[in-house]
């Protein structure tokens, strides 16, 4: 059997080369930057949104926004085919799509002045593309709330510690939140709301057996509809109150247990229990019905290459970059240390026993068909103290990989349901981060559209209008959350999510196609579209064929089937419209000396 350690070490080795050949070549080559330009932190510098920021405080932020559950959930429900295929989609994904996807749209949002990915699409390749990205984005934002809120679904599901450790988060981020408006100190509040996050996970075990454990021991159902109607009032509320605090409470945890993973990992150098391939490869596995590809390349998206970061990097980062060499670190460097955070999720998934893993995430029904008896995890189970069976979604799995990770060193052995609830809290607190986020987005968005109707709506600080938007943005992922199990949702999120990188590479190519000298650099954007174009749309066509529209499927769901159709529509109409801008380009002149300046740009 391989060892964790080599994966790890492997990993490092490839993604430091692919950094100083690759990225340095895209940045200075394909992309020309110039620090001799004004970048737009400097030139609208307002000391608000537009702020010079070093480097690296550039790239710790970039990081926290782009690496959120997706990169620890989506190789865990990949493990069903093995551990090759996500290897090999991991590295490959993200350093010829991934990095590539990150740092030309933060590029190309750089030379708009910062400005959102759909105005960026409107103004290179006009009006009726800009709107399609815009209507794009508003589905992904939609999908996304519903796909990710299902990880942790039956994670808190008849889990009262956890419930429990995750609802005091709110009132402790808005303890953060209150503090920091009092006294101007963030760095002392967060402080002391971790201590106080820790303190609610070690004070989980002496509620469960009281009257509040009991009301805490919530049916899937319950958590489905609890979960939009918090996004309601958590988007309701102003973002210094819970989003803001919440948002530096999970940065500080985020690097706090990386850090820790890895020096369990190669402390400990866990044995990969996992086969390179299973027999699902060609589908009909229990955690994902489809074959493995085009599914793993939709399944694991954060950390190979996902559209979210679009919203990312067309939003806070490019006004915060000081110089434009720092597009490397932050643009490139970041989709690569996301890379190594999915790798690290893929080891704890198949450093499990196959029967165990399947067990987990799958019903307990559809399990007893697969003919495996179960080897860890009736130990497991009574360890953590919870039942672990059909506990589907990924969440559960990386809990207790992790947890069996770190129990094997001796100081541990005992503590493995402290672990495994400090995990789910920390994967929930991610997840209700990009929930109030998320669904405030959409409520924009929804305000945007709707607003060119009726003009009032348009107005962000309209009491009645946002209250409105985010009733229909809540109901909207609500409704995809309680229509279907985690492979139906998240095959839809990823769908949606992937479509919306091939949006950042046509636009990506677009402008490098308009500015640079070698028109042959185009292929850096266009080999990974190809590939991933197609597979969107094949691995969409599969499920609204085989899943949606399919009777005798437990994902069965017209409506889903209808949004599916709807977002490869926009797709087409946006590659279209890119197909006419790159022939009226090419029939220009190249420019004679590499890229122009920012500053030069109307």
């Amino acid at each position: 059997m391989d060892h964790a350690l080599s994966f790890v070490i492997g990993t490092l080795c490839i993604l430091a080369i692919c950094y100083r050949l690759y990225g340095v070549f895209f940045t200075r080559k394909v992309l020309g930057v110039d620090d001799s330009a004004v970048t737009p932190s400097h030139e609208l510098k307002d000391g608000k949104d537009y702020v010079p920021t070093s480097k690296w405080v550039a790239f710790g932020g970039h990081f926290a926004a782009i690496a959120a559950a997706g990169p620890l959930v989506g190789p865990v429900l990949a493990a069903q085919y093995g551990y090759l295929p996500s290897m090999i989609w991991l590295l490959i994904g993200c350093v010829i799509g991934g990095a590539v996807h990150d740092t030309v749209v933060l590029f190309a949002s750089m030379k708009h002045h910062g400005k959102s990915l759909s105005e960026v699409a409107k103004a290179e390749l006009g009006p009726l593309a800009g709107w399609c990205t815009g209507l794009a984005m508003l589905f992904i934002i939609t999908i996304t709330m519903a796909g990710l809120s299902m990880v942790v679904v039956h994670a808190l599901e008849r889990n009262p510690w956890g419930a429990f450790a995750v609802f005091m988060t709110i009132p402790i981020a808005i303890g953060v939140g209150l503090w920091e408006r009092v006294t101007g100190s963030m760095k002392n509040a967060s402080y002391v709301g971790i201590a106080a996050i820790m303190a609610c996970v070690f004070a989980g075990p002496y509620i469960q057996h009281t009257a509040l454990g009991e009301w805490l021991s919530l049916k899937a159902s319950t958590v489905s509809l609890l979960l939009p109607i918090y996004a309601f009032f958590a988007t309701a509320l102003p973002v210094w109150m819970l989003l803001t605090p919440r948002a530096c409470l999970s940065s500080f945890m985020k690097i706090g247990v990386f850090g820790l993973l890895v020096a369990g990992v190669v402390f400990i150098n866990p044995q990969i229990q996992f086969p390179a391939v299973t027999q699902f490869i060609h589908g009909g596995g229990p955690v994902l019905s489809g074959p493995v590809w085009p599914f793993i390349s939709i399944t694991i998206a954060c950390g190979a290459i996902s559209g979210f970061h679009a919203f990312i990097g067309s939003g806070t980062t490019p006004k915060q970059i000081d110089k434009w060499s720092d597009i490397l670190p932050v643009g490139f460097g970041a989709m690569l240390a996301e890379c190594v955070v999915g790798v690290m999720a893929l080891i704890a998934a198949t450093a499990l026993h196959p029967a165990d893993y399947f067990a987990i995430n799958s019903a307990p029904a559809v399990f007893q068909t697969l003919g495996m008896d179960v080897v860890n995890l009736p130990k497991l189970s009574q360890e953590i103290g919870l039942d672990l069976y059909g506990r589907t979604g990924g969440a559960v799995t990386l809990a207790v990989g992790m947890a069996d990770i770190f129990t094997r060193i001796p100081w541990f052995s005992n503590l493995a349901s402290y672990f495994f609830q400090f995990m789910v809290m920390f994967e929930a607190v991610f997840i209700l981060t990009a929930i109030d986020s998320g669904t405030r987005v959409a409520r924009y968005l929804i305000q945007d559209f709707v607003g060119d109707l009726w003009a009032p709506l348009k107005r962000t600080d309209w009491m009645p209008g946002a209250i409105g938007a985010s009733v229909v943005a809540c109901a909207l992922w609500g409704y995809l959350l309680n229509s279907g199990d985690i492979n139906s949702v998240w095959a839809l999120f990823g769908v949606s999510n992937q479509l919306m990188a091939s949006i950042g590479l046509i636009i990506g190519a677009t402008i490098i196609l308009r500015l640079s000298h070698n028109r042959g650099y185009m292929l850096t954007c266009l080999v990974p579209l190809a590939y991933l174009y197609v597979t969107v749309n094949y691995a969409g066509y599969w499920m609204v064929k085989n899943v949606y529209l399919n009777p005798a499927a437990k994902g069965y769901n017209v409506f889903n089937a209808g949004i599916s159709i709807v977002m490869l529509a926009l797709g087409l109409v946006i590659l279209i419209s890119a197909f006419r801008r790159w022939k009226a380009l090419l029939g220009r002149p190249a420019p004679q000396a590499g890229l122009k300046p920012a500053a030069a740009e109307a």
